[in-house]
């Protein structure tokens, strides 16, 4: 039997998981940290993946999730802008689906090593040797990277989008508020912007990109948040009402939204370690879950001889990546710079306003349909 291993268990390395472990190869994942636990997500899953999803078993019953059928967005100055969503989506935490995922992961065969982090992976005579930090040493024939926005593993892989500056961190809070449940909101800041999102248990995401120069002049996420993100004041009057459920937000510092190499070293990318799209396309969770599919898929097609034939595997799961995220990727990264400072969003909202197709267009290249 192949052994797979897979390095991180968010939403992209655990689909792998379940997937890979349903054809009968034999599945590892490392994750680094212990089930369940919270991410710094937005959050809300687009509708794009709901068919794959009821199809596959990977979603829980036992919760009412809440439906997303509007968006709005808001410029500093308090200009708003309400729109339909054409597919719409739902709201769900990491917390929820990530722990439901690995213990399907589980059920379907795979091994997961909880509090394990790979930091070197080795290719050699046409074999993976993993070591952890803490010393172990695993071996597998095919290895996954989908440990998410930045790890350790990439600085072993001196992968180039390390040689740019990281200027962004993520911040995610649980709230509870007053807030439809069914709308989903991203309002503009200085150097950023702040989604809200109803998930369950009555409960909000209220997660946001900013920059790290804004934080280390702050001093502190809250005195950041009062500075700079209750300028809006949308965001002003969410932060002065609502009910934090939890004493500290998540955060993660330091990443960036240049393109990646979707494969070093003979090791598969997928998710956020294969192409990050910026949040303001409200897609990333759907990607993430997409990739793993065009991964699992790909590798399934290309299984049937004794050894991996990793030059025709490689190139069929470059070529279908490509055909679906590299365009998607690109329009995020240039959609984003008309966000995130005083004039380029309220002039953006502008032209939202009086152009409204061109706010759908958006949103279709930077979506999918159901597949």
């Amino acid at each position: 039997m192949k052994k797979i291993a897979i390095i991180g268990g968010g939403l992209a390395g655990l689909v792998c998981a379940v997937r890979l472990s349903r054809m009968n190869f034999e599945v590892l994942l490392f994750e680094k940290k212990q089930y369940p636990f919270h991410k710094v997500c937005g959050e809300y899953l687009s509708n794009e993946v709901l068919d794959f999803m009821k199809r596959e078993a990977l979603l829980p019953k036992s919760y009412d999730f809440p439906q997303i059928n509007k968006f709005q967005i808001s410029a500093l100055a308090g200009q708003s802008l309400t729109m339909p969503l054409d597919l719409g989506g739902f709201g769900i935490s990491r917390y929820v689906l990530d722990d439901f995922l690995a213990n399907r992961a589980r059920e379907s065969g795979a091994q997961i090593i909880e509090n394990t982090s790979i930091g070197e992976v080795e290719f050699n005579e046409n074999q993976f040797e993993l070591k952890s930090i803490s010393g172990e040493v695993y071996h597998a024939d095919l290895v996954i990277g989908a440990y998410g926005k930045n790890g350790v593993l990439d600085k072993k892989l001196e992968r180039d989008y390390l040689k740019f500056d990281a200027p962004f961190i993520g911040v995610k809070h649980h709230i509870k508020t007053d807030f439809p449940r069914d709308l989903v909101a991203l309002h503009n800041f200085e150097g950023g912007y702040c989604g809200i999102v109803a998930i369950e248990n009555d409960q909000f995401n209220l997660c946001y990109l900013g920059r790290r120069e804004d934080l280390k002049r702050a001093g502190s996420v809250e005195e950041m948040e009062a500075q700079v993100l209750k300028a809006n004041p949308f965001l002003k009057s969410i932060f002065d009402n609502a009910e934090f459920v939890y004493e500290k937000p998540v955060v993660i510092n330091a990443f960036s939204f240049r393109p990646k190499k979707l494969i070093e070293n003979h090791i598969l990318m997928s998710g956020d370690t294969a192409g990050l799209i910026t949040p303001l396309c409200g897609n990333g969770m759907a990607m993430a879950i997409h990739s793993a599919k065009i991964l699992t898929d790909t590798i399934g097609e290309h299984a049937s001889s004794e050894q991996w034939d990793r030059q025709k595997l490689e190139g069929a799961y470059k070529q279908k990546w490509d055909s679906t995220f590299k365009r998607r990727l690109w329009v995020g990264r240039k959609t984003q710079s008309f966000f995130g400072s005083k004039w380029s969003s309220n002039a953006a909202l502008s032209v939202m306003k009086s152009s409204p197709w061109l706010a759908k267009k958006i949103m279709k290249n930077t979506h999918g349909k159901p597949f």
